[in-house]
């Protein structure tokens, strides 16, 4: 029982490509870019100016808060009808929720501050103008408004889970709904990763830790997981959402099962705030836990959803994980990155990457990793370079590597052994 499958029901995808699982499907076999131009706010003092951001959901201005409900909100509505679980407003489990921290940036605080009561500069002063502004501002400070929210729209049962674990949290998302179907706790999961967090503030921030590509001059080209001469991720937006479910309820309902989660693995290294610690331990570790919850061996891995964010550091440390796990498989098994073409959309990337993994597996196709003209010579890897590949696929190894050195990683199959 601790080990077994875990049905998917429904997914949903919204990125920088477009609304809907299709949609995105289409565009990521094509090789296109979602990477642009942003036109967000004013860039031309920053070093880098482009990104993923998703500019078709809401109409400016909005707050980070307000797109990362609306990026999820979007990705769970076409899960839940892709899955036919329920009715309206009354899904029949859990809901387990990746999202980034809860806060204003800097143009919603400084407008906050000058209509702060008394002492101006304050946290307390703009909690206060925040409240006597209006209901919907002051609860956009309340960690885990968005899940209260998305808990109300979809009626999931039991106290809705809000999380952040870096870029495994999607990932992260996925393992809790699980091991909740998996424990008895519920019947169906409702897994989401959104992140709607491209703003002027966290750009700077992220450009502080020297992790942005600044090769601004062409977008489309910028994105190079596992390349020569990459020089950092680009930040993204989107949604992915996953509808898990008991497989023996699924079948018994007449669900169609879209694939299974087999497998989840998570590692900690505990090493650094951003690095990974030069051994690749915890990588490591996470992999072969994933692999051992499938019951699978690295032998029985077709094709590998890599984390491939473009930087430097984490592609040197993937690949060699990769390398320790399958031995002299690693360069024969293929692994892409989809971040190529979406950028890497932080909170929510483990999530959408489940989501392409299932279609992967529908289509038997793989999707490329674009800008891989020349590939770093130290990694050896089939990187599925530019082209998509027909294969045949039946499971997948998805991994999510973030921050702080938290890792999870998933085993997704076409059948459930």
């Amino acid at each position: 029982m601790a080990s077994r499958p875990v049905a998917v029901t429904g997914i949903g995808i919204v990125t920088s490509l477009g609304k809907g699982a299709s949609v995105n499907w289409d565009k990521l076999v094509a090789g296109q870019s979602g990477i642009h131009r942003l036109t967000r706010f004013p860039t031309d003092k920053l070093r880098t100016t482009i990104g993923g951001s998703v500019d078709f959901l809401l109409e400016e201005p909005f707050s980070a808060t307000q797109l990362t409900f609306a990026l999820a909100h979007t990705a769970a509505a076409e899960a839940v009808e892709m899955a036919g679980l329920g009715g309206p407003g009354d899904f029949p489990g859990e809901l387990f929720l990746a999202a980034p921290p809860v806060e204003h940036e800097w143009p919603q605080r400084q407008r906050l501050d000058n209509q702060a009561p008394g002492t101006p500069h304050t946290y307390k002063g703009m909690l206060a103008a925040a409240a006597q502004a209006g209901e919907d501002l002051h609860v956009d400070f309340v960690n885990g408004t968005i899940a209260d929210r998305l808990a109300d729209e979809f009626g999931t049962k039991g106290s809705p889970i809000t999380l952040t674990t870096a870029c495994a949290s999607g990932a992260t998302a996925i393992q809790l709904g699980v091991e909740a179907i998996r424990r008895g706790q519920t019947k169906a999961a409702l897994a989401i990763g959104t992140d709607g967090s491209i703003h002027m503030e966290a750009l700077i921030r992220f450009t502080l830790l020297s992790a942005l590509s600044t090769n601004n001059e062409d977008p489309t080209k910028a994105a190079r997981p596992f390349a020569k001469g990459r020089d950092g991720f680009i930040m993204a937006e989107g949604a992915g959402a996953l509808v898990l479910e008991d497989a023996e309820a699924a079948q018994a309902r007449g669900a169609t099962i879209l694939g299974y989660i087999r497998g989840v693995g998570e590692a900690a290294d505990t090493f650094h705030r951003t690095r990974s610690n030069p051994n690749g331990e915890a990588i490591i570790r996470a992999m072969n836990n994933a692999l051992a919850d499938a019951g699978v061996t690295p032998a029985d891995i077709d094709y590998i959803n890599a984390h491939g964010t473009s930087t430097p550091e984490n592609d040197k440390m993937e690949s060699f994980g990769i390398q320790a796990v399958f031995g002299e498989r690693a360069s024969k098994v293929p692994a892409s990155s989809n971040k190529s073409m979406i950028g890497h959309t932080l909170t929510a990337a483990g999530a959408v990457e489940a989501a392409i993994s299932i279609l992967t597996l529908q289509h038997q196709i793989l999707p490329p990793t674009i800008n891989c003209d020349v590939p770093d010579p130290t990694i050896s890897l089939d990187l599925v370079p530019n082209v998509a590949r027909p294969a045949k696929v039946d499971t997948i190894l998805s991994s999510s590597f973030g921050f702080g050195g938290q890792n999870v990683c998933l085993v997704i199959g076409r059948n459930p052994a």
